[in-house]
């Protein structure tokens, strides 16, 4: 293992952490600090020139309320020598106006006379004129200074305005003794920062010593040496550690031991198993095989060694993992090549050790590819006959009942009902014939014998078969559409689809619930759905209802007769249709399943065939 970097390592990353908290601290200290001194030193400027203009302010009413005569000085000489004895300190411009804004002094001495008599254009004169006492803080872009200006009124008589003061005050002062103060503050910052760099490289060492140790006690257990102990310095966390330390080392000593001797003896068990048997680690790469289990994959068990579990036994490794195939138990893994069938069931168990920790998997591999073939078979051929032959024959036997009860002798409806029996006893008949091939349907070995039909006049024929046997609490509602749709179908093929829909949604509905059939066109196909109001399928299940012998609920179809291959033998019909099934379901409200049919394109006249009308 390399060595690690004084830049990379624990030490110097305490290092660091300790200088930024500082320096946020430092950071945060100087902005309130900063912030705080800027408002009190403007605060006392201001309220140093507040005191003075309140001054000036108290001398000037006096001169604009005092009584004159003629060997006396004039008003605007007063406020002149008023204004010339007033502290200016800081003040760059003093101004004092009349209630027309007329200057009648000011401190600028060079520009007195262009100044005095000269109506003053400021805007906030005008505002102090009229009663209020505006200030700001303005930033002159000549000088590169803020300026504070604010403007008083004067009040003479019965508290009238008879004027104004105007001043601009330089605060450069302030902002220079607030720089100085924080240049001070910069510097014993800096200094602050690196005392405190110092005494934190020297705290980190203390604190990353052990840890070194134990990255060097580390190393030297990865090489299988359980000899040595880490020092202990104390008893603080670091000093715990170091302790849970040396325990782990005694632990890993007596379980390397223990498994060195498991080893030995699973060797000598495997090497005389007939079952195929594959060891790995917790991330499923392979550690042991036997030689059965390398007959059955058609690989050696060196060849094998090192590698993933997954990959050996053809399995998707982006989708799997070892964890979801323990949970599943076992799985049927096909190996077959071309149209030569090869199964092999694959049993996956977990290796724990005394603390419940995964340590690797199990895999058992058997060869079921016989006994896998004649199960599918018995159970395809038992189900698809229960469940195909259910409709047809209670057709036929309402019809046989109905004119049992007396409809054979009305002579309209005593001939249709035996057309009806005998058409459904000729569709069972070839049903069977059916059955017989559905095996050759995975292999995609069979024919569908299309005819034109319209599917419009058919979907009714079948819904009638059915009202003659809905239970009283089920409603039937039509929503077809009147025109005539020629489809390209196997009408006993649709047939046997649509018996298994409509059925699913009578059995599935509750009392007093609805079943609609519905149909509608579209730019190249009809769209038919079949709704009930039934308990609805979870969201998750709505994608296995498609699946042989998936049931979404197990008991209650279990009870209504449902073999769980109806859907799969409609998608496999729909889909050889050139059309597409699916389900929308929402739990508590119903299923709804719709496929498509490709309508056949406008020819001109053909044949009349049954249904067409």
């Amino acid at each position: 293992m390399h060595k690690v970097g004084f830049f990379r390592s624990i030490q110097s990353k305490f290092t660091v952490i300790y200088i930024l908290l500082l320096l946020v601290a430092v950071q945060v200290i100087g902005a309130y600090f900063a912030s705080q001194l800027e408002t009190e030193l403007t605060t006392n400027f201001k309220s140093s020139v507040n005191d003075r203009i309140e001054l000036l302010s108290y001398n000037l009413e006096q001169a604009f309320k005092k009584d004159r005569s003629n060997d006396e000085p004039t008003l605007q000489q007063e406020i002149q020598t008023i204004v010339s004895d007033i502290d200016t300190k800081d003040i760059m411009t003093l101004e004092v106006v009349n209630n027309q804004r007329r200057v009648l002094g000011s401190n600028d001495t060079v520009n007195n006379s262009e100044i005095i008599g000269k109506k003053s254009t400021r805007e906030i004169v005008q505002k102090a004129i009229y009663g209020s006492k505006p200030e700001d803080t303005l930033y002159d872009p000549k000088t590169e200074s803020r300026v504070f200006v604010k403007a008083v009124p004067i009040y003479g008589e019965d508290n009238q305005v008879v004027g104004a003061i105007y001043i601009e005050s330089s605060m450069e002062g302030v902002y220079s003794q607030l720089q100085n103060i924080n240049e001070i503050f910069f510097k014993g910052s800096v200094l602050a920062i690196a005392v405190s760099a110092f005494l934190g490289i020297l705290v980190a060492r203390t604190i990353t010593k052990p840890i070194k140790e134990m990255r060097r006690q580390a190393q030297t257990i990865a090489r299988g040496d359980f000899t040595q102990k880490v020092n202990v310095y104390g008893t603080d966390e670091i000093g715990q550690l170091a302790v849970s330390f040396n325990n782990m080392t005694d632990q890993l000593r007596f379980s390397y031991a223990t498994v060195e001797k498991e080893q030995r003896k699973m060797s000598l068990v495997l090497s005389n198993m007939t079952d195929g048997v594959i060891a790995t680690n917790e991330n499923g790469v392979i550690t042991l095989m036997n030689k059965a289990a390398g007959i059955l994959i058609g690989k050696s068990p060196e060849e094998c060694h090192g590698r993933s579990l997954l990959n050996i036994i053809q399995l998707d490794e982006s989708t799997l993992d070892m964890t979801a195939l323990t949970e599943s138990d076992s799985m049927i893994i096909d190996f077959g090549k071309d149209e030569i069938d090869y199964l092999i069931r694959a049993t996956f168990s977990t290796i724990l050790d005394d603390k419940d920790n995964v340590t690797g998997y199990i895999t058992v591999l058997s060869d079921v590819t016989e006994e896998e073939n004649l199960e599918r078979e018995r159970r395809e051929f038992v189900s698809n006959v229960s469940h195909e032959l259910r409709t047809p024959l209670t057709t036929m036997r309402s019809y046989l009942e109905a004119l049992g009860d007396g409809a054979w002798k009305d002579e309209n409806i005593a001939p249709r009902f035996l057309d009806v029996t005998q058409n459904e006893t000729e569709r069972m008949i070839r049903m069977v014939n059916d059955l017989l091939q559905l095996s050759k349907m995975d292999h995609k070995d069979f024919r569908l014998e299309r005819e034109r039909t319209n599917f419009t006049n058919y979907f009714h024929y079948v819904i009638d078969r059915f009202e003659m046997n809905t239970p009283e609490h089920i409603t039937l509602v039509r929503k077809i559409p009147n025109g005539k749709f020629f489809v390209w179908i196997d009408r006993d093929r649709m047939m046997q689809v649509l018996d298994n829909l409509i059925s699913n949604a009578i059995k599935y509905s509750p009392e007093g619930g609805v079943v609609t059939l519905k149909v509608v066109k579209q730019k190249q196909g009809l769209l038919v759905s079949i709704s009930d109001q039934g308990v609805g399928i979870a969201y998750e299940k709505i994608d296995k209802i498609f699946e042989r012998f998936y049931r979404a609920d197990q008991a209650r179809s279990r009870k209504l007769g449902g073999s769980g291959l109806g859907l799969a033998i409609s998608r496999e019909l729909i889909e050889a249709h050139k059309g597409r099934i699916w389900a929308r379901s929402s739990e508590g409200k119903g299923t709804t399943i719709y496929f498509t049919l490709p309508l056949m394109p406008l020819m001109g006249r053909m044949r009349r065939v049954p249904y067409e009308d």
